[in-house]
């Protein structure tokens, strides 16, 4: 494997035209796989009586989104074994193996095929898909965002980063932006034939693009120099063990600080378009077309909160954002609610992600940050995945379960307040590293 990078190689020695080209590779390759991995939320309204037929309205609803979920529970196990293995081994080569997981997942759910063609064997090669895709997405965060910072010089971190968050957006925004026009294209009838496949497809023709472009981006992992001369990575290296043997009081303060922008990540962008339909009655393309205003407004501002935490400090935007996010919820449902419509939906998306971008973005800035080099990508994906698995993955799932059991629709204010709450008192035992150089801690 060549290596683009001195011996004493840092982000002093990237030129601009190396560090575009990272941006460029990264936001391209993520979008793609975010657009395979979400694009089955938008779905949900579709595949649900194709695979859960013998369930009522609630349960196919419900069935699904735990299908959705069982994705976010391999995170942690793709974050481990995948940032494990970007550590010993490269970012970039961990980034290229996680875009053609990605595929096979989309491949095989496009083939998957319905209770009524095989019984019980669909939704299980679904809920394999959907593990596959899972473990891949673990691996795809950390690995991405570690050489985004790697290369970013000490002053423009956030803005670097925030290109992760960018393109997560970008591929929410792809997804909604593709079933929508497929439904309003197709008939209800040709979308359960086969139109719901056609996303999945486009994800697999996608997934080469990305392997190319991933391919000739430069590496950051500074390679070991053994007796011999000869360079190569650090096959006995073990970031997974001393990730849980040094640095479990950091993974732990980690956690509780991602909880917060995974679960308002879910609900206000994948949950609300079948929240909105079932619960408010309101269009499905409308309520797609809102998330596909989510993906765009976070794609656009992303880069610039990146620029503003690094002009006036990650804990500060979090917190402020985090602060006005918890106040603004409740009066934005209950305006919602009170009179459903599809310009009070758009405006509530809106508005909720402008502060979904405002505290997202530092946060996976401050990830990376919080650890060494040699352990890097495996803290992030270990912290990244194991805080979305259970509270951003199955965040879907709860408040299915609370609109169910309360039969009030304000469950998913309720839910997001106490979730983003209790995940912003972590930032005062957390080090603003902002300016400082990644780098400067012991390895």
């Amino acid at each position: 494997m060549s290596i683009a990078i001195a011996a004493s190689g840092g982000p002093q020695l990237y030129t601009p035209s190396m560090r575009r080209r990272v941006i460029a590779g990264t936001t391209i390759g993520n979008a793609l796989e975010f657009f395979d991995f979400t694009v089955f939320t938008f779905l949900m309204l579709v595949i649900g009586p194709l695979f859960f037929p013998a369930a009522s309205g609630y349960g196919q609803l419900l069935l699904t989104t735990a299908t959705f979920g069982v994705g976010f529970l391999m995170r942690p196990v793709g974050g481990m074994l995948i940032g494990s293995y970007a550590d010993r081994y490269g970012r970039r080569a961990a980034m290229t193996l996680t875009l053609w997981l990605m595929g096979l997942g989309c491949a095989l759910i496009a083939v998957a095929p319905t209770y009524a063609q095989m019984g019980v064997a669909g939704p299980v090669l679904m809920v394999l898909a959907r593990l596959i895709q899972g473990f891949a997405a673990g691996g795809e965060v950390g690995a991405s965002t570690t050489l985004l910072v790697e290369h970013a010089p000490s002053s423009q971190r956030g803005f670097y980063s925030s290109w992760q968050f960018g393109s997560q957006s970008l591929g929410v925004m792809l997804g909604a932006l593709t079933v929508a026009i497929l439904m309003g294209a197709l008939t209800k009838e040709q979308m359960q034939e086969w139109g719901w496949r056609v996303p999945f497809v486009i994800g697999i023709l996608t997934v080469p693009v990305g392997a190319y472009i991933r391919r000739n981006l430069e590496e950051t992992l500074e390679p070991a120099t053994p007796a011999s001369g000869r360079r190569e990575f650090a096959a006995e290296h073990q970031p997974l063990r001393r990730i849980f043997t040094e640095y479990k009081g950091t993974v732990a303060k980690g956690i509780l600080l991602v909880i917060g922008g995974m679960v308002c990540a879910q609900i206000i962008g994948f949950y609300m378009p079948a929240y909105a339909t079932k619960e408010l009655g309101l269009p499905a393309t409308s309520t797609l077309f809102a998330s596909v205003v989510l993906g765009a407004i976070g794609f656009v501002l992303a880069p610039f909160v990146g620029m503003l935490a690094d002009r006036v400090g990650r804990k500060r935007v979090i917190f402020w954002s985090r602060a006005v996010t918890v106040c603004a919820l409740l009066p934005c449902f209950e305006w919602l609610v009170s009179a459903p419509s599809s310009a009070r939906l758009m405006t509530v998306i809106a508005l909720l992600a402008v502060l979904l971008a405002m505290q997202t973005a530092p946060v996976i800035t401050m990830l990376p940050e919080l650890f060494p080099k040699a352990v890097r990508t495996t803290g992030m994906s270990v912290v990244y995945g194991l805080g979305i698995s259970v509270f951003g993955g199955f965040a879907q799932f709860f408040v299915t379960w609370l609109l169910h059991v309360t039969g009030n629709p304000m469950a998913p204010a309720w839910y997001l307040m106490v979730t983003v709450t209790l995940s912003t008192v972590v930032l005062f035992w957390i080090q603003d590293r902002t300016g400082h150089d990644i780098d400067s801690q012991e390895s």
